[in-house]
């Protein structure tokens, strides 16, 4: 294990600032945590808000199988989800040898490739929210627009979109939470590499391995519960100003 000497010495006792909220090696964590979700969001998203436009406003062959595909990362085991990602994604993987000999990109044991664990975990959440938030929005405001003259992009960009917006938002808190409690796919994928893959659930993970740590491993905990709280609270809150604003425009 790498937590024995790694957490030891400065980390666990040297590393705890006098009179600070949170310690070297937790706000190390934090950040990286926080930069992973936030890279594993945006890069995710266009292809999120298509998704749920697909989804929630075409009707095509196998569109049952393609949501059900697209959901999967929800029942899998994460464990398997990050097994994938490294026979596929790996530097000897079939996509990932691809990517690293031809434009020197290597997602194995690297913040990339958690960023990308997480986006895979976290997608089909929030395709979920933009979904339901598309569902909401009445087509016959879309129809009005279009006998106007104007074109159907013009009417997503002007009418669809901004009336779905509150759910995109609630799509992107959601996934942005997943993100940071990311660990099975994670640490299958990328390891825990302090500085690098050691997110908050990776870090608390080092601390419970390691003993005499439990107060550290319970600190990360309280962080985690607190973000998750605030993340649900806030999606809840965007999603009820999401229906009060379609009513309103109906």
């Amino acid at each position: 294990m790498l937590s024995g000497s790694l957490l030891s010495g400065s980390f666990l006792s040297g590393s705890m600032l006098s009179g600070s909220l949170l310690s070297d090696y937790e706000i190390a964590a934090l950040l990286l945590s926080i930069k992973v979700s936030s890279v594993a969001v945006i890069a995710s998203l266009p292809l999120g808000i298509l998704c749920a436009w697909l989804l929630a406003r075409v009707e095509f062959p196998g569109k049952a199988i393609f949501d059900s595909v697209l959901h999967l990362p929800l029942v899998l085991p994460p464990v398997v989800v990050g097994y994938l990602l490294l026979i596929s994604m790996g530097r000897q993987g079939f996509i990932g040898q691809w990517l690293f000999n031809w434009f020197g990109i290597s997602f194995s044991f690297s913040w990339r490739g958690a960023a990308l664990a997480a986006a895979i975990v976290s997608f089909p959440l929030m395709v979920r929210a933009i979904r339901q938030s598309f569902e909401t929005v009445d087509i016959r405001l879309e129809q009005a627009a279009r006998t106007l003259g104007s074109s159907r992009w013009r009417v997503f960009l002007t009418i669809t979109l901004p009336l779905t917006s509150p759910g995109i938002v609630s799509g992107i808190i959601i996934a942005f939470a997943r993100s940071l409690g990311e660990f099975g796919s994670t640490i299958t994928f990328v390891s825990n590499i302090p500085g690098e893959t050691r997110t908050i659930p990776l870090a608390m993970y080092s601390f419970i391995e390691t003993p005499g740590a439990e107060y550290q491993a319970m600190r990360l905990c309280i962080i985690s519960i607190v973000i998750a709280l605030a993340s649900l609270l806030a999606s809840q809150w965007l999603s009820k100003k999401a229906l009060q604003r379609t009513a309103s425009v109906c």
